[in-house]
Formats: structure tokens, C-alpha cells, sequence
């Protein structure tokens, strides 16, 4: 149980990293498409690096960022094998590990760094006043769609582990 625990740690580091480097350092409007509409239509384009080599230090967190996720699911396959898990139990770690993630999503951030806090004004002043708590469940259904799919990404990963054991 430990180290699912700290492997979905792991995974919520690499969501947050993720984030991070796209809209502090890479800040590409396209990042903005799972933003609220509003805060999309405030969004000006960054033609100017916030200082020089920032895009290239964002698309190298962010590969990094994508790297630590990767690594945390296959580790998770791996450890359990050796440890001889079934395929119930690799389900069972999966299935913890991406609705931790998806609860990190919804309360850090969306409640915490979208609704009640300065992380996306710090970066994008245009959208201070838009950004808020009255925000918060903005995209009630994504999440939704994607509590309910991670029993079928949990079933299918615990099925590739088990093809490669």
C-alpha cells in the first residue's frame, strides 16, 4: 500500500509539474483548452519569453513532467510483479492511483490554485476577477467521464501487466 501511495504521489508531482511548466514557462495558448471559457477568452498569446530560454526550460519540465508519469505507472506494473500480484490486485493499485490523481485535480487544482488562489493571475494578470471560486465545478462532467473511465485505464493496464508477466 506504501508504495502506491507514493507512486500516486509521484503521479500528482508530474500533473503538477505539467501544469507548471505550461502556463509559467511555455505559455502557449493551446494549453488553455480544458480552461473555463472565459478564461480562455482573456488569454492574450505570449509572443516574448518571460525571460530567454523559458519555452525551452517549459518543454523540458514538461517532458520530465510526462516522464515521472510514465514512470510511476510502469513502476507500479513492475513492483507488482515481483511481488507476484494478481490481476485484481495490480487493478486495485491502478484503480487507487488514478482517483488520487483525479482528487488531486479537483481540489488542488481546480479548488485550490483556479478558485482561491493568485497561480494563474501570477502568470496571466488578464485574468484576475475572472478566476474565482465561483468557478469551482466549472467542468463537473470531464471529471465525471473520467472517474468513470478509470476502472476501464485501471482494468486495461493491470491487463497489459499481466500479458508481460
Amino acid at each position: 500500500m506504501l508504495v502506491t501511495v507514493i507512486l500516486s504521489l509521484v503521479l500528482m508531482a508530474g500533473l503538477f509539474l505539467m501544469l507548471w511548466s505550461a502556463v509559467a514557462f511555455i505559455q502557449d495558448k493551446r494549453f488553455f483548452s480544458s480552461a473555463p471559457k472565459d478564461v480562455c477568452a482573456a488569454v492574450r498569446p505570449r509572443t516574448e519569453e518571460r525571460f530567454p530560454g523559458a519555452r525551452r526550460l517549459g518543454w523540458r519540465l514538461m517532458i520530465l513532467a510526462v516522464a515521472l508519469m510514465l514512470f510511476a505507472l510502469l513502476y507500479a506494473g513492475l513492483d507488482g510483479a515481483e511481488k507476484g500480484f494478481g490481476f485484481w490486485q495490480l487493478f486495485t493499485r491502478y484503480l487507487i492511483m488514478l482517483l488520487a490523481l483525479k482528487a488531486f485535480d479537483i481540489l488542488f487544482f481546480d479548488l485550490v490554485l483556479l478558485c482561491h488562489s493568485g497561480f494563474f493571475p501570477r502568470y496571466y494578470p488578464e485574468v484576475k476577477g475572472i478566476v474565482g471560486p465561483h468557478q469551482f465545478g466549472y467542468n463537473w462532467r470531464e471529471h465525471l467521464l473520467m472517474i468513470a473511465l478509470s476502472p476501464v485505464a485501471a482494468a486495461a493496464l493491470a491487463g497489459l501487466c499481466m500479458l508481460f508477466r
